[in-house]
């Protein structure tokens, strides 16, 4: 499973959109269906759209901003070890 921030934003709105490469058809469905996140399958990826209060949302430092290669790596990291431990319900 291979997990990439493609978007993040923050403002009125505090977002990380996510795509999840390197699942099955049958993984894709059972997280699409039972995240709480907005998600959706386009072609063979899962995009997942997950929304932040602003003290949690990870890109909101200062630190963040000079070393923002280190929290993007980071977050796509906690998102891999989030999504597998997730499918181990399945």
């Amino acid at each position: 499973m291979i997990v990439e921030i493609t978007d993040y934003g923050s403002g009125e709105v505090n977002f990380v959109e996510y795509s999840v490469f390197g699942l099955s058809g049958e993984q894709m469905s059972f997280l699409d269906e039972n995240l709480d996140e907005k998600t959706c399958i386009v072609d063979d990826k899962l995009l997942i759209k997950a929304y932040f209060d602003e003290n949690l949302y990870p890109f909101a430092s200062d630190v963040a901003q000079f070393r923002l290669d280190d929290f993007i790596a980071r977050e796509e990291i906690e998102m891999s070890v989030f999504l597998l431990s997730f499918l181990e319900d399945m």
